[in-house]
């Protein structure tokens, strides 16, 4: 399901390694309004790091799924190359990631 969101940066973004997914991303941790904890997850193939900081304000579109712990999580925030998935999108500081 697609989903569109205003949030709050709550942990640092890391680089998780190209061996946990079949390329490099970066992920973070983001509050949305109404208190839900998600991780927002971007491959680094389709858009640069987002050098986001706990505290900062973002704007996510994406697809929502839940992980493998059941934890939200926002992925293809990131055009699709396939056009499979509805291009996502990470708003930050003025700047358009996608």
């Amino acid at each position: 399901m697609h989903v569109e969101f205003s949030a709050t940066v709550t942990g640092p973004p890391r680089r998780l390694p190209a061996a946990r997914a079949h390329a490099g991303h970066e992920a973070f941790e983001v509050r949305a309004r109404g208190g839900r904890d998600v991780e927002v997850v971007a491959n680094l193939n389709f858009t640069p790091w987002v050098a986001v900081r706990p505290g900062d304000r973002v704007v996510v579109g994406g697809e929502l799924v839940h992980g493998r712990d059941g934890t939200p999580l926002v992925h293809w925030t990131h055009h699709d190359p396939a056009g499979r998935h509805e291009p996502g999108f990470i708003d930050w500081n003025g700047r358009r990631y996608a």
